[in-house]
């Protein structure tokens, strides 16, 4: 059995109520099985990433970084199920969590020193993902309003984490890929880069050549929003077979976020 385990230390931000719909991090492992329910849903049976033979088994996506990482969860209250009602997650990991764990899930795909020796309180995103009937700009308010909430609540600097472009083609990818390269490459006290041996360029087109409201069109939501927070792209791309993905790395420092983009992700959740 996966091990599971409640926020990684007392307290945490208040949860939110949204007409039926409550962000709040998970308080149970009851929630958080249930994160990794919703979790398996979307990366495994809809996605078509390759689970274990454990996951398989147990149809929860599921690794050890997750014992060590807060979980933000979305419950839909309207639902009747004998599990709590997930409908979206994310999950975060800050320093202190990284050093019992050993590492940053980021490190096994990029070099992040220059992220890691940033001054002030550090995290990490990933595993973010929504039950298919809620898609829609209501619920990515709310998840972006339960990251600001929790980077408010424990002074976070500076979050950052792997995200995903779907395929692994990269020829299919060279529009948003290029795009990201030359439009968004973080600066270099900032620009985390790919491990030498899973390093694959992201510089496939000419930057004359790349029509930049058409390329933003192709990338994914999660992206997108990051960019709008005033976000930057790492150095090179890196290939997740598991997840047939194509990953980037994505850093945003909280002292360049302006409250216009702050207010837009606060915004019709009332």
């Amino acid at each position: 059995m996966h091990q599971l385990s409640t926020a990684n230390q007392p307290g945490g931000p208040t949860p939110i109520r949204v007409r039926n719909l409550e962000i709040k991090m998970a308080g149970s492992p009851a929630e958080i099985d249930a994160a990794q329910a919703l979790r398996y849903q979307v990366f495994y049976q809809e996605m078509s990433a390759k689970p274990s033979a454990n996951m398989k088994q147990q149809q929860r996506d599921f690794d050890r970084f997750d014992a060590f990482c807060d979980h933000l969860i979305i419950l839909d209250h309207d639902l009747k199920t004998r599990t709590p009602p997930v409908i979206a997650t994310y999950r975060f990991m800050r320093r202190k969590a990284a050093k019992k764990c050993g590492q940053f899930y980021s490190q096994d795909e990029y070099n992040i020193d220059c992220l890691i020796d940033h001054a002030g309180e550090i995290m990490e995103l990933g595993r973010s993902c929504v039950a298919i009937p809620y898609r829609n700009g209501l619920v990515m308010q709310l998840l972006w309003r339960g990251v600001v909430e929790y980077v408010r609540f424990y002074d976070v600097q500076l979050m950052f984490g792997c995200a995903s472009l779907p395929g692994t083609t990269i020829d299919n990818l060279a529009v948003p890929l290029s795009y990201l390269h030359h439009f968004h490459q973080a600066p270099p006290e900032l620009r985390a880069k790919a491990l030498a041996k899973r390093y694959v360029h992201m510089n496939l087109l000419p930057k004359d050549q790349i029509d930049e409201k058409n390329a933003m069109f192709t990338l994914p939501p999660l992206i997108k929003g990051y960019l709008r927070l005033g976000g930057f792209i790492g150095d090179g791309a890196v290939i997740d077979d598991q997840f047939n993905t194509t990953d980037v790395n994505v850093v945003v420092k909280m002292a360049l976020v302006t409250d216009k983009y702050v207010k837009h992700y606060y915004g019709r959740t009332e």
